[in-house]
């Protein structure tokens, strides 16, 4: 690396570097920093302060299904069970997941609840 030291009072104040090199570098801090994000993240999954989404239910909600559909299906729950497990009727269920009806946010926080999934993660 071409560096070009510019001193003051007979100490290093300066260094130049070439354009291309102060690239790389910046490229370099970049990276560590988004490994330092990812490793926090990591942690923040593994001590139980941030919940996961797997891949399966981006993809679904990407293409158009309904979030707890797109939970309840990857976490093979028939819609009867989850109705249960929330304390709803299945046909209420049914017209959330298919945007007849607009659950209330206590019934949101028994669905999510009963997928096992923070309410955040559906609003």
């Amino acid at each position: 690396m071409n560096v070009q030291f510019i001193e003051k009072n007979g100490k290093p104040e300066w260094a130049v570097i070439p354009y291309k090199e102060y690239i790389k570098i910046q490229e370099l801090m970049d990276d560590i920093e988004d490994r330092k994000d990812i490793e926090k993240y990591v942690q923040a999954i593994e001590n139980g302060e941030e919940q996961n989404i797997p891949g399966e239910v981006t993809f679904a909600i990407l293409e158009g299904i309904h979030p707890i559909r797109a939970w309840r299906e990857y976490k093979q729950i028939t819609v009867r069970e989850l109705a249960k497990r929330a304390g709803i009727t299945s046909s209420y269920l049914s017209q959330i997941e298919t945007g007849k009806r607009n659950p209330t946010i206590d019934t949101l926080k028994s669905i999510a609840e009963a997928l096992g999934i923070d309410v955040e993660i559906l609003i």
